[in-house]
C-alpha cells in the first residue's frame, strides 16, 4: 500500500481528560464517584505501588462502580456521554490532525485503554476505527473484569499487528501522551509525544 497509517491514543491524547474518569462521574454523580474512589483507594495505591497490575486496579474500579449493572442501562449512559460530553473533551488539534490524515489516505486507528462502549460511537462518527478495552458480560450485565488484556503498553502493540501488517504503509504515525503509549510510539515511523497541547 502507498497510504499512510496512523495510530492515536485517546485519553489525553485526543481528550483533554481521562473519560474513564469522567464516564463515572456523569453516570453516579459526584457524590458516588468520591464515595468509590475513596473506598477504592487501597487498591489504587497498591498499583501506584506497583504491587498490583495497571488491569487489576482497573477492574477493581469497574466492579465497584459497574459491576452486574445491566447492559442496556451501561450502553445508554455510554451513548448520551458520547453525545452530550464527549465533544466538549476533544483537543481542537486533534481533530484537525485525523482531518488532515484521512484527507492524505491514512487509515486512523484509535487504540484506547479505556472501554470500547463509550468510545465507540464517536469513532464511528468521525469513520476511525477503534480498537480498546472490552468488558466481559455475563447473562446481560456487566461483570466488572475486562475481556481479554487490558488495552494499555504492549497490549496495544499486540492488537495493532493483529490487525494490521505495518510494513505495507508507507508511513506509520502514532500520537501518545503517556508511558503507557511507549511500546505504541516505538513502532512507528514518525511519532508524537504529548501532542495538540
Amino acid at each position: 500500500m502507498q497510504q499512510p497509517i496512523a495510530f492515536f491514543d485517546f485519553d489525553g491524547t485526543i481528550t483533554e481528560k481521562d473519560t474513564l474518569l469522567e464516564f463515572i462521574r456523569f453516570s453516579k454523580g459526584n457524590a458516588r464517584f468520591n464515595l468509590g474512589f475513596l473506598l477504592s483507594s487501597p487498591w489504587l495505591i497498591a498499583y501506584k505501588l506497583k504491587l498490583i497490575s495497571n488491569q487489576r486496579a482497573k477492574e477493581r474500579i469497574l466492579t465497584f462502580f459497574f459491576g452486574r449493572c445491566p447492559v442496556n442501562t451501561f450502553s445508554a449512559y455510554c451513548d448520551r456521554f458520547s453525545a452530550e460530553i464527549l465533544p466538549g473533551l476533544i483537543r481542537p488539534g486533534a481533530l484537525v490532525e485525523i482531518s488532515r490524515l484521512k484527507e492524505a489516505g491514512a487509515d486512523v486507528i484509535i487504540v484506547s485503554a479505556s472501554p470500547e462502549n463509550w468510545i465507540r460511537p464517536w469513532a464511528t462518527a468521525m469513520q476511525v476505527t477503534l480498537l480498546a478495552t472490552r468488558l466481559e458480560v455475563s447473562g446481560n450485565r456487566l461483570t466488572g473484569r475486562i475481556e481479554g488484556a487490558n488495552c494499555h503498553g504492549e497490549e496495544k502493540v499486540r492488537r495493532i499487528r493483529d490487525a494490521y501488517q505495518l510494513k505495507e504503509y508507507s508511513q506509520v504515525y502514532a500520537y501518545g501522551d503517556t508511558k503507557g503509549d511507549l511500546p505504541m510510539l516505538a513502532l512507528a515511523d514518525i511519532r508524537f509525544y504529548k501532542p495538540f497541547r
